[in-house]
């Protein structure tokens, strides 16, 4: 998670290197499925647009992802770097759960992000798809939690 243990988030402006580490520490906070780490990550006043969702603040923030969570079961989620400039950054991403009838969807999207100069997102706008699919076209197999450094990234598994 962002900004745990001795390690300091990466800060704007980003090299090739720390833009993808962000990247990497929001995609583990987001798979943490803990709804406080990944506000952590945001700045108090932080504005996040989920879908057609509107948010302001860590506590709206907290509260959406909260009930996401109760309702995507199993969630996993990568996080691939696009593109980043100043303290601006692409991302996209894909996730994949299941809801409380077994169903199996997977989520594609952007992210833009707006960081502050201390590196929390100061705002966020996610663009989201989301297909049903059998549970035999999953491709996301880790155990709950941090996915594995071995583990394919998106571009690596085509999508």
């Amino acid at each position: 998670m962002e900004g745990a243990g001795d390690e300091p988030p990466p800060f704007p402006p980003f090299t090739d290197e720390t833009a993808a580490h962000k990247a990497r520490l929001v995609e583990d906070a987001w798979n943490s499925r803990d709804p406080e780490a990944v506000s952590r990550a945001c700045t108090r006043e932080s504005r996040s647009r989920n879908r057609t969702i509107f948010l302001d603040g860590r506590s709206e923030i907290v509260a959406f992802l909260a009930e996401k969570w109760r309702t995507e079961r199993e969630y996993r989620s990568i996080k691939e770097l696009w593109a980043f400039e100043g303290n601006r950054s692409a991302v996209r991403f894909a996730c994949e759960w299941r809801d409380d009838t077994g169903q199996w969807f997977r989520a594609c999207g952007n992210e833009s992000w707006e960081l502050d100069d201390n590196g929390p997102m100061a705002v966020r706008h996610a663009s989201i798809n989301d297909v049903a699919i059998d549970e035999s076209e999953r491709l996301f197999h880790w155990p709950q939690g941090r996915r594995p450094d071995d583990h394919p990234s998106l571009s690596t598994l085509g999508l």
